[in-house]
């Protein structure tokens, strides 16, 4: 991944002329197209990808640690493996974080200090976690394709404790007339993707990328037969489980009506006409003006699958509308339930016969 790669990003052109909508790349002053219409974002990931792992070509040779440059080790994982990954342009962003900071040193650079001065510099321990594992994986790919014979150990940081924040009804209420009404009334897509966080407990990402029709590198919503794809159409599936899902009547109605009105015509979640892809700025911004802290868009499906607990929703239908497995359930959620710890209350609470020598122990 080479070192000059920052600031290389996809960019939405508006039309302009006889031209709609299209995915170019830029890097710096340069624009490059990618030959993508608006629609074609994971297509347009994948061009990405491959047009920054070609900035750069890797020694592929077979040498020592010490003479191996990581910004070698991280441009061949870009090359051979990110492009199949299901989030490309993600891959590419965190590959490109890592090069930014590791790339001049050589592969013996890599040990516990290191690894920990990293997890320093990348701010919150989740986030370096998540690119030492991408670090790791092309290590091992590194040396997989035989280019380095040593074993070369990446040091994680451990994993953070499942997050727990959630929102009550009044919160949820806050959120949404802040978003609504906040910000001059420019918010009101944040509102929309808020409904349908709370209502389908589906992941930011996939409500970002949801169309109002089939098409490929999007998820997509049936209005017709009220149906949520979740998963993009042409993506792998992954751990991230995205199963469809029914739409709650009162949130179809919803839906129905933003279509009906122009505010959703293409994706569910439009500003000026355009798709969405991140909410992250405006829904912070619409929290801290509800007085909500540590809410992100995140915290969307935590609230949704904690309501679905405390409403008494089986486990196993739960695991089925949220794409969560029973064990995650159990594990993080349960709690909530309102059968939880029944069945051993019961059982403390039950008088039991006293034993047969005790009574005779009385007797005497």
């Amino acid at each position: 991944m080479p070192q000059h790669s920052k600031g290389i990003r996809l960019w939405l052109r508006p039309a302009r002329g006889n031209e709609k909508p299209a995915w170019v790349i830029r890097d710096g002053a340069k624009q490059v197209r990618t030959g993508c219409a608006q629609s074609e974002l994971v297509e347009a990931q994948r061009v990405l990808a491959d047009y920054i792992a070609r900035q750069y070509l890797p020694d592929r040779s077979s040498r020592a640690p010490s003479q191996v440059r990581i910004a070698d080790v991280l441009n061949i994982y870009a090359q051979d493996v990110a492009p199949t990954h299901a989030r490309p342009y993600e891959t590419a962003h965190r590959l490109s974080a890592l090069a930014e900071y590791w790339g001049d040193r050589s592969l013996s650079a890599v040990n516990g200090k290191t690894c920990r001065e990293y997890v320093a510099h990348a701010g919150t321990p989740a986030a370096a976690r998540r690119h030492l594992e991408d670090f790791r994986a092309a290590i091992i790919h590194h040396r997989r394709e035989g280019f380095c014979s040593e074993v070369i150990e990446v040091v994680l940081p451990d994993k953070s404790p499942p997050r727990e924040r959630w929102l009550t009804r009044s919160e949820a209420a806050r959120l949404l007339w802040a978003c609504w009404r906040g910000g001059q009334g420019r918010r009101k897509h944040i509102a929309r993707f808020v409904l349908v966080g709370l209502y389908t407990g589906t992941r930011a990402s996939a409500i970002c990328g949801a169309s109002l029709m089939q098409t490929p590198g999007r998820g997509y919503v049936d209005l017709e037969r009220g149906v949520f794809y979740r998963r993009a159409i042409g993506a792998k599936e992954t751990d991230k489980r995205q199963p469809p899902v029914r739409l709650p009547p009162r949130l179809l109605a919803h839906m129905r009506r933003w279509q009906r009105v122009g505010a959703s015509q293409a994706a569910v979640v439009e500003y000026e006409s355009l798709p969405v892809l991140r909410v992250s700025k405006a829904f912070r911004r619409a929290a801290d003006e509800a007085g909500l802290d540590g809410v992100s868009p995140h915290t969307l499906r935590h609230t949704a699958v904690t309501w679905a607990m405390q409403g008494g929703a089986p486990m196993f239908d739960a695991s089925a509308v949220f794409g969560m497995s029973v064990k995650v359930l159990e594990g993080v959620y349960a709690h909530h339930h309102p059968d939880a710890g029944r069945s051993v209350h019961a059982a403390m609470e039950r008088r039991r016969p006293a034993p047969v020598n005790a009574i005779e122990d009385d007797a005497r």
